[in-house]
């Protein structure tokens, strides 16, 4: 499996290395033949060639097996007539990323909750209320004058087909229950088509079961009953709001993995933000983007039917959790002590010696 590796910006540059050394381990010890070429996006590629996302990254990405992204700052690029394309969005639109996968399990001794969470949040990735993908041409965002503003909710029918399809696949590969999460009593037409559609689908597996939830009650369900999710599909912007809420009841959004998928192309990417406050000080959390990474393998190997890719994913998820367990081992923003590399080498250690003891 060949990667193309995006560092990206601020902790990107930190964070990814430390998730292609445990990608590295995981090659070693299972056999997976992974390589990996890494390019220049962000505010490097701007410096140097005028655009934060140059044409032949673009042209590579379905060329290879998989990506990963480093976190970027887009809130600090210039307009995109200057170069300032948010690569992350400009990639799930033009590779239909239809899908972005969050899980969400509770770590011992760092969960909010009394009661653990396992869920995975299956949020629609290329359309809703951000302005930046939901359009052809121009943005979904405007002012006619200087006193309003409009933002404009675009909602498909091939959207929301898509991202249901993936929830009650993932879902019969867990314990079998989807809860649609929406607006409906108030988004009466977006949101009711986008229930119609995950009621088709829904009509095609029924051995998942189907609940629906408004998405006030299900912000407040994710703390007082949070064992009641399984799988939990919604519109981009619930999606992206609900999977944070639960990433931080489960842990810490630092910890959350995030997959990007479509039909074809995958990318891997930390559910948070570039960080720029403490870049350079080597104490960022590479968890987040080592989970992700991991999920890469775990597509890839479904998709290809490479079982031993599978076994490798859920490896490093599980030399993740050992480490994490012991509150020694942990970084400086979940109460720990140790910085990125320092927390990577206990990754790795707990990789290896699992293997070794198998």
């Amino acid at each position: 499996m060949h990667i193309l590796v995006l560092p990206g910006d601020g902790i990107g540059p930190e964070i990814v290395p430390p998730a292609l050394e445990v990608l590295e381990a995981a090659d070693a010890a299972y056999g997976l033949a992974l390589t990996f070429e890494t390019a220049d996006i962000g505010l490097t590629s701007l410096a140097r060639q005028g655009t934060t996302l140059p044409q032949p990254v673009i042209d590579r990405v379905p060329e290879v097996g998989g990506v990963i992204l480093g976190p970027v700052s887009h809130y600090e690029y210039p307009p995109k007539q200057e170069g300032g394309f948010n690569p992350s969005a400009e990639l799930r639109v033009r590779f239909e990323l239809f899908a972005n996968i969050r899980p969400c399990r509770s770590m011992a001794g760092l969960r909010l909750l009394r009661t653990p969470m396992d869920m995975v949040l299956v949020r629609e990735n290329t359309e809703g209320f951000y302005s930046d993908r939901n359009m052809y041409a121009g943005s979904g965002e405007f002012m006619p004058d200087a006193d309003n503003a409009f933002s404009i909710r675009k909602i498909s029918a091939r959207g929301c087909e898509r991202v249901a399809r993936a929830a009650f696949d993932l879902a019969r590969r867990r314990r079998r229950k989807v809860t649609a999460v929406h607006k409906a009593n108030v988004l009466k037409l977006s949101d009711g088509l986008f229930l119609r559609e995950v009621r088709k689908v829904a009509a095609e597996f029924p051995d998942v079961r189907l609940d629906e939830l408004i998405v006030d009650a299900a912000a407040a369900a994710l703390i007082r009953r949070p064992d009641d999710f399984d799988v939990i599909v919604t519109t981009n912007m619930f999606g992206d709001i609900l999977s944070d809420e639960a990433a931080e009841l489960s842990g810490s959004l630092g910890l959350g993995g995030s997959l990007n998928v479509g039909h074809d192309v995958a990318v891997a990417q930390a559910q948070h933000g570039s960080a720029p406050d403490i870049a350079g000080q080597g104490i960022a959390n590479p968890t987040s983007l080592i989970l992700s990474a991991a999920m890469l393998l775990d597509w890839r190997g479904r998709r290809d039917g490479n079982e031993t890719m599978v076994t490798a994913a859920s490896g490093i998820e599980s030399a993740v959790e050992r480490v994490l367990d012991d509150p020694a081992s942990r970084t400086r923003d979940l109460g720990g002590s140790l910085g990125t590399a320092a927390f990577t080498a206990r990754v790795i250690a707990s990789l290896r010696g699992a293997n070794t003891a198998a």
